[in-house]
């Protein structure tokens, strides 16, 4: 478990900021057609043993990421479905400091959508309370029933414990911040280490910011074990909840939350404090297409970096020959659209030869050659992210009989969303 522990933590750090954003949903039938090929995957995949490198979760997890970054920047490229033309058609919003505000263009296309100025002064907080740092194989709760009282936005609600005999200050915190957790009361509990190797329970409010009669998000407080809250010291508020602070167009505003509409034409998702104001209004069609095609260069160059990082430890050119094969195979047509690759393989753009391209009456091919860079793109995508084992150093056991393949879940690998045996 130590293993896989480790290739958590290290998804958690790196990619973990991801999570849950609005980029990240997924259809029903996305996600029926991806178990469909993992299980495909699975049936043709022979039985091997991986050789057991300490980075081994970091190259599977990395490639997965990577692969999904490209196939999100290349559906983004074609709104309108298969054909990209559409997107010269379609409204996109721009932030002129996208680090500190993303937008996303929410209005009726046939709308007049207004540009302005944000200044972010501060963002949305949500409060935070930490506990006291405790020994964990200390031993300073009593063998007991206990209870602690939450109130949060007009609802109270009663928590209780046991402590058994011979349980640990570990083992009793841990047990609470289960049983936050799995409550679903709005609120977030993990166990945070200091330098000491104590433990303290902290816990987030889900919400952010308060209203004018507020002052607080959520009260911890107990009358009948104050020893025990006392001893766990969750009740201390270490970070009060705040509100958004912003000017649109020099006006000062306020949010409760960090993603807002203005005009009912922006969503506007504050990230960190802006450096001045930022502009916000819509791409022109080919800026739009230019954005696009350079995301979704991003994501590859991505990915071509993921190929020659582990080069060297794996002595496997597998995923960067992969990749680097679409640039070269269609490096002609490319720079014909101001697409060009260095020495490496990464690919850029040249956004005024992409404009004139398209504005010299060779739109259809400039639409034909990215449709066919993006369906290369997408390809190698869906194949990375389904089973990056395929890119891992790994000596064949045994094939199966091609007349008679069977599921075999477990084959593809916990970093495939399943398992594997480094015992084998």
């Amino acid at each position: 478990m130590s293993r896989i522990d480790t290739a958590y933590n290290y998804f958690m750090t790196t990619y973990g900021d991801n999570i849950g954003s609005r980029y990240e949903s997924h259809k029903k039938s996305e996600l029926r057609d991806t178990y469909n090929k993992i299980i495909k995957a699975n049936k043709e995949s022979p039985l091997y043993k991986i050789a057991d490198t300490s980075d081994l979760g970091q190259f599977a997890i990395d490639i997965k990421e990577h692969a999904n970054a490209m196939s999100i920047s290349a559906s983004n490229l074609s709104p309108g479905g298969d054909d990209i033309s559409a997107i010269l058609n379609k409204r996109i919003a721009h932030s002129s400091q996208p680090d500190s505000v993303d937008v996303l263009y929410v209005g009726d296309d046939s709308a007049n959508a207004e540009e302005f100025n944000i200044d972010v002064e501060s963002l949305a907080k949500p409060q935070i309370n930490t506990g006291n740092f405790l020994d964990a194989n200390g031993h300073n709760f009593q063998e007991g029933q206990y209870s602690f009282d939450l109130d949060i936005r007009n609802h109270s609600y009663e928590f209780q414990f046991n402590v058994n005999k011979g349980e640990t200050n570990f083992m009793v915190q841990n047990k609470i911040v289960r049983l936050l957790n799995t409550s679903d009361v709005g609120l977030s509990a993990r166990l945070i280490t200091n330098s000491a190797k104590q433990n303290a329970i902290e816990i987030t409010s889900k919400s952010t910011g308060v209203s004018e009669n507020e002052e607080t998000l959520f009260n911890i407080s107990s009358t009948i074990a104050w020893r025990e809250l006392n001893i766990l010291g969750i009740d201390k508020i270490t970070q009060p909840p705040s509100n958004s602070n912003f000017k649109l167009n020099g006006v000062d505003h306020q949010s409760l939350s960090n993603t807002f509409t203005v005009n009912k034409m922006y969503e506007l998702a504050l990230l960190k404090p802006s450096k001045g104001s930022v502009h916000v209004g819509l791409m022109n069609d080919t800026e739009a297409l230019s954005n696009g095609v350079n995301q979704m260069l991003s994501s590859y160059n991505g990915m071509i970096d993921i190929g020659l990082k582990y080069t060297g430890s794996h002595q496997n050119r597998a995923l960067f020959n992969e990749i680097s094969a679409i640039g070269k195979g269609m490096a002609g047509s490319l720079s014909v659209l101001g697409i060009n690759a260095d020495a490496l393989g990464h690919l850029s753009l040249d956004s005024s030869v992409l404009s004139d391209a398209i504005n010299d009456g060779n739109r259809e091919q400039v639409f034909a050659t990215l449709t066919q860079l993006r369906a290369a793109i997408s390809t190698a995508a869906s194949k990375a992210s389904i089973n990056p084992m395929a890119y891992m150093d790994k000596a064949i056991v045994e094939y199966k009989n091609p007349g008679k393949t069977l599921t075999a879940p477990y084959a593809t690998s916990a970093y495939s969303g399943m398992m594997m045996n480094f015992g084998l």
